[in-house]
């Protein structure tokens, strides 16, 4: 029987110096990911952008009269309420100092942000047809509010673009497992 000995094969003893008893440093937390401070500034900037959206369209007499600003107000109202609750755990998170690194926590997140991120964009894409209809083709925004419908639907396109990267890292982090 060939068995390896001690003697044939020493093991060398581990050098103890002070690299080898520092902390270890957890890869996991990517900045972006839930409960981190990166991830804090996604959601404060998503729920500023939806409700800076919902509120200019909102404020507008007319927006009920089209069926795409009526969605545009439902998927911001979605993204605002989404983003002030997922910046109330990240905060919680924070301030206890707990990771949010859980497998089921993690697709939570990524199935509403996917969510979320896909409403948002949507709505946002048929708000432009429309304003670009209303401007452009009929010639009518002296007659419509042009300007807050327009300005409306660059927000929700920043919302977009700052609920985006939430998705594809929490996305990321669940893929890489």
């Amino acid at each position: 029987m060939n068995v390896s000995r001690a003697s044939v094969h020493p093991a060398e003893d581990v050098p103890t110096t002070e690299a080898a008893n520092a902390p270890r440093v957890r890869m996991n937390d990517i900045h972006g990911m839930p409960g981190t401070p990166c991830g804090l500034a996604f959601r404060i900037s998503q729920f500023i952008f939806a409700a800076a959206a919902l509120s200019l369209m909102a404020s507008a007499s007319d927006f009920p009269s089209v069926t795409a600003f009526c969605y545009l107000v439902a998927a911001a109202s979605l993204q605002t309420l989404w983003s002030f609750s997922l910046a109330i755990v990240d905060i919680y998170a924070l301030l206890v100092r707990r990771s949010l690194q859980n497998y089921q926590v993690v697709s939570l997140f990524t199935i509403g942000d996917g969510i979320t991120s896909t409403l948002t964009f949507a709505a946002a894409c048929a708000s432009a047809g429309i304003t670009v209809l209303i401007d452009n083709d009929l010639g009518r925004c002296s007659e419509n509010h042009c300007v807050q419908f327009e300005t409306a639907t660059g927000m929700a396109f920043i919302c977009w673009f700052t609920t985006l990267p939430s998705f594809l890292l929490n996305f990321w982090s669940l893929a890489s497992r």
